[in-house]
């Protein structure tokens, strides 16, 4: 599913026009976005946490040659999903 099933099902789910439901699922998006390049955790109770996970620096092969090169620390996001999410899955 792509953001313009996900904008009709909640327009239809909501009886929201669509523009309306763009607008907040961006708005969604970006606050989510803008908390995690903060650092800072989202808990949604019932539906899951947003988080910012830190990755070691490693060693990786280039597939391309073969050679071993230096995959440097960085920041992931994480979503761990909630209870009534994972039920509503089952």
């Amino acid at each position: 599913m792509n953001k313009a099933a996900v904008i009709e099902l909640m327009a239809k789910d909501s009886k929201l026009s669509k523009t309306a439901c763009k607008d907040a699922l961006e708005s969604f998006i970006k606050v989510i976005g803008n908390s995690l390049k903060k650092n800072k955790t989202i808990v949604l109770t019932g539906f899951g946490t947003f988080s910012v996970m830190k990755r070691k620096s490693r060693t990786g092969i280039n597939p391309a040659t073969g050679k071993k090169m230096n995959i440097p620390a960085k920041k992931v996001p994480k979503f761990k999903p909630g209870k009534q999410l994972k039920d509503m899955v089952k």
